[in-house]
């Protein structure tokens, strides 16, 4: 297969293209391992496995919803994989809206059909796009997911190509794994005993891309997500917008252990991700080397005294005991480690809080926080007193139902028998500061099991010397910018946002000027989403491609002016069903005699002669206005202003 050269422009923004290491760590050093795991939505017309639309709802256009209970199935070779399990902890009803844009396979009601052959034919061309050499047959596989976001209770994902690369500034950065899978569906809320999702999401069509682990800083890890967006959006065919691209992060250094960091959905978060996970990883094990020192120990003995606690000011408490107790827990050799910060605003006890809020509850206190949310330091003292806990003891407390108080704190013990150990290989949520919180262990090879009611795909030879490689995003602005006159800026962003409607109206429509299309799409249509989305008098999604060839038509044939295309935008908008020259005849635009618009002009100038006469041609910017809003838009604004004043001239003519 050939290979694909790659030209970076400006990623780094360093001299010379050097990527600098932090100041605070040296990266080398500590032995940093990284690599992106990139989940991208591809723009096809039907999700994966249904003929279903890939758009995305509003969820009160839900029409109905059901629920499910969704319980770990063991793996192929007979396991039950252990984030499974961990997910199982807390049974959770799982509320699922549908819409009338959604079928009884996304529902798991009915068997999936044939893997979307647009799909595999995108991922194919981005395999090539990676220097990949894709597997003559593609098989589709079962993932145990029971976190309710599918409601078959796992994600149907086919593996494609491995051993691929893409070049960096840093030397190749290998790409080991390539995956078409569908989406999952999408939360839109979240209680104590049930989770709600829109199936609008679920089955939508998107690639997997995992790179070997050969981001060697930070900075080096937005570069590798910023060439793989590149070439992704290279393609025309993939989904943008919030939510269509997410970025997983995999972080180690030498003396840690393998963290991914899921769900990283703003690429300038990336190098903060890596910078204040290798922070964390640092820090637990200077604590961990601490508590060895110090002797600490996790005996695990979880001690009932709610009786302690009946005549507590702590609101939290007294709302805790309506229903339930307060149980606690000695950590021996504990103390000050439990309140040390890891992360920025993050403590090991937040740690703990992470891991205990797995059995349902809001979360614990601990006595390196302590007096605090209404405990006195009296009943501080009390409870160390009766658990025996000396002045370099941490006491743990969970007030709750009795049987969230026990899972919780046992699964605090589980976590600060780790803190004295290693540090745990964990999935974990990124966090908008750039800080992460503990969701799951890291899955293993148990939730993994043959799709058995979906065929495997031949891909043959012919199949794959078919694919054309687009031409990619630095080249195109290029060209746009050499061939067709747009400025850097518009060239940019058309290349990489608007490219297949920006090529379709310029195919179309020949003798358009370029640069107020690109400026049509970059900035008007920015405002009309913006106007959209706060006046709800139209919705601008609904204006189609063949729409805005027409309209660029109507331009270009005089049968509007350039600047009433916001105008013709929304009325399209409210009507798509109509023909744009019906929707242009509707607002009073259309074809005008040349006679008919002189005399205008001319009847104009006459009803301000005493203005014309006092400003000469400097009358022509105002009466400008007068002119077009007669006009409602038919004429250009540059030949109206030509005739304006070629008449204001000759009327000064005949005066004199």
């Amino acid at each position: 297969m050939p290979t694909i050269s790659i030209v970076l422009y400006n990623i780094t923004h360093h001299p010379e293209n050097k990527i600098p290491m932090s100041s605070k760590y040296d990266y080398k050093k500590l032995g940093l391992m990284a690599g992106l795991e990139i989940h991208q939505q591809l723009d096809t017309k039907e999700k994966l496995f249904c003929g279903c639309p890939t758009i995305l709802r509003d969820v009160e256009d839900s029409n109905f919803e059901f629920f499910r209970y969704l319980r770990p199935t063991r793996g192929e070779m007979g396991e039950i994989d252990r984030a499974a399990a961990e997910e199982a902890m807390l049974t959770k009803q799982f509320v699922y809206r549908a819409y009338d844009t959604t079928c009884l396979v996304e529902n798991d009601e009915e068997p999936p059909r044939e893997l979307n052959p647009e799909a595999l034919d995108l991922t194919l061309q981005i395999a090539k796009l990676m220097n990949m050499d894709p597997f003559d047959e593609v098989f589709t596989m079962r993932k145990i997911v029971i976190d309710g976001s599918n409601t078959s209770g796992f994600q149907r994902t086919a593996l494609v190509s491995t051993d691929g690369y893409i070049e960096t500034t840093q030397g190749n950065v290998g790409v080991g794994v390539l995956c078409l899978e569908e989406d999952a569906a999408q939360k839109v809320g979240d209680k104590v005993d049930s989770v709600i999702y829109s199936l609008d999401r679920q089955g939508i069509p998107l690639v997997e891309i995992g790179t070997d682990p050969d981001i060697v800083s930070p900075a080096h890890a937005r570069e590798v997500a910023e060439t793989i967006g590149m070439l992704l959006r290279s393609t025309g065919r993939v989904k943008r917008g919030l939510g269509t691209i997410r970025q997983d992060v995999n972080i180690s250094i030498a003396r840690g252990a393998r963290v991914e960091i899921k769900g990283v959905q703003a690429l300038d978060l990336i190098e903060t991700i890596v910078e204040q996970e290798v922070e964390r990883q640092v820090n637990l094990l200077d604590i961990m080397e601490k508590l060895q020192s110090g002797n600490a120990s996790v005996p695990g003995d979880i001690v009932n005294l709610t009786h302690l606690f009946t005549q507590t000011q702590s609101k939290v408490i007294k709302k805790a005991l309506k229903r339930g107790v307060v149980l606690a827990l000695n950590l021996p050799g504990f103390a000050g480690q439990v309140g040390r910060e890891i992360q920025p605003g993050r403590r090991l006890g937040t740690e703990f809080s992470d891991y205990a809020k797995k059995s349902g509850v809001g979360g614990i206190f601990h006595t390196d926080e302590l007096p605090a949310y209404g405990i006195t330091g009296q009943e501080v003292d009390t409870v160390r007193e009766a658990l025996g806990a000396g002045g370099g003891d941490c006491v743990i407390l969970v007030a709750d139902l009795e049987d969230r108080a026990q899972g919780a704190l046992q699964m605090v013990v589980e976590r600060a028998r780790i803190a004295l150990e290693a540090i745990p290989e964990e999935t974990r949520r990124g966090l908008p500061d750039g800080n992460s919180a503990y969701m799951r262990p890291l899955p293993g090879a148990a939730r993994m099991y043959p799709e058995t009611d979906v065929p495997s795909v031949v891909v043959t030879r012919d199949m794959l010397d078919s694919i054309e490689l687009p031409e990619l995003l630095p080249e195109r602005k290029a060209r746009y910018m050499k061939e067709l006159g747009l400025n850097e800026e518009l060239a940019g962003i058309v290349a990489s946002k608007h490219l297949e409607l920006f090529e379709l109206i310029i195919a179309e429509v020949p003798d358009i000027d370029p640069t107020l299309v690109a400026s049509t799409l970059v900035n008007t249509l920015t405002k009309l989403r913006r106007e959209s989305k706060l006046t709800h008098d139209f919705d601008i999604n609904k204006v189609e491609p063949h729409h805005y060839a027409r309209l660029f038509e109507l331009v270009v044939s005089g049968g509007a002016a350039k600047e009433v295309i916001p105008d013709l935008l929304i009325g399209i908008a409210q009507h798509p069903e109509m023909d744009v020259e019906d929707v242009a005849k509707n607002m009073g635009l259309g074809q005008k005699r040349i006679e008919d618009i002189e005399l205008m002009v001319e009847n104009i100038i006459d009803q301000r002669i005493d203005f014309v006469k006092e400003r000469g041609v400097g009358a022509v910017g105002p009466l400008m206005g007068t002119v077009m809003k007669e006009l409602r838009g038919s004429v250009d604004g540059k030949v109206l202003s030509a005739l304006l004043k070629e008449k204001i001239e000759a009327r000064l003519n005949l005066i004199k």
